[in-house]
């Protein structure tokens, strides 16, 4: 496994992880804004990486120990002396408004750093609409937007899924129309 250090990059991060907690036979799934960054080559700069897990923190902690992770006093945190990026492992099953994914039904992706376990891009999209529909936080609006400027994404599902969420149609046409304008160098 490859050592951490104030050059690892986010996804290498991820990878790294992701791999030590698979081989403890821990699932943990990267979501939040540091599936952003990554699917929007960093546009947007995550300060943490969240996996999603239904494992026991203790369970986790002793798997990211052996990276080199120590908790933090605030406990839900975990840092590490090389990286100024935090870790934290919010409790699962993994959820969007409503919708309630099983880790399992995700498959690791392949990376230059090794499988990795992260939300699907579409899955990043409704997670980011969510915070966006709850909380009214603009900025998770516009990370939806990037992550689907920047990917692929199974447009009929989210459409679906925002209706559930209560996003209106006017509303819906206006997201989708900003996430397909730039890909297609219409802006």
């Amino acid at each position: 496994m490859a050592e951490i250090t104030a050059d690892t990059s986010l996804q290498e991060l991820a990878a790294i992880i992701s791999q030590a907690l698979e081989a403890q036979g821990l699932m943990a799934t990267l979501s939040g804004r540091a599936a952003v960054s990554i699917y929007t080559n960093n546009r947007y700069q995550s300060h943490d990486l969240n996996f999603v897990s239904t494992a026991g923190t203790s369970k986790l902690a002793r798997a990211v120990s052996a990276l080199g992770f120590v908790q933090t006093p605030a406990q839900r945190l975990f840092s590490h002396p090389a990286t100024a990026w935090l870790l934290e492992f919010p409790a699962g099953p993994l959820g969007f408004g409503q919708k309630v994914v099983s880790a399992s039904a995700l498959e690791a992706i392949s990376t230059p750093f090794g499988p990795m376990r992260i939300i699907t891009p579409t899955l990043c999209v409704m997670d980011n609409l969510a915070a966006y529909l709850h909380w009214k936080d603009r900025q998770c609006y516009d990370q939806a937007a990037w992550v689907a400027q920047n990917q692929t994404i199974e447009w009929e599902q989210v459409k679906e899924w925002a209706a559930i969420e209560g996003m209106n149609t006017d509303e819906w046409l206006r997201f989708y129309k900003k996430s397909i304008n730039v890909k297609t160098g219409n802006a």
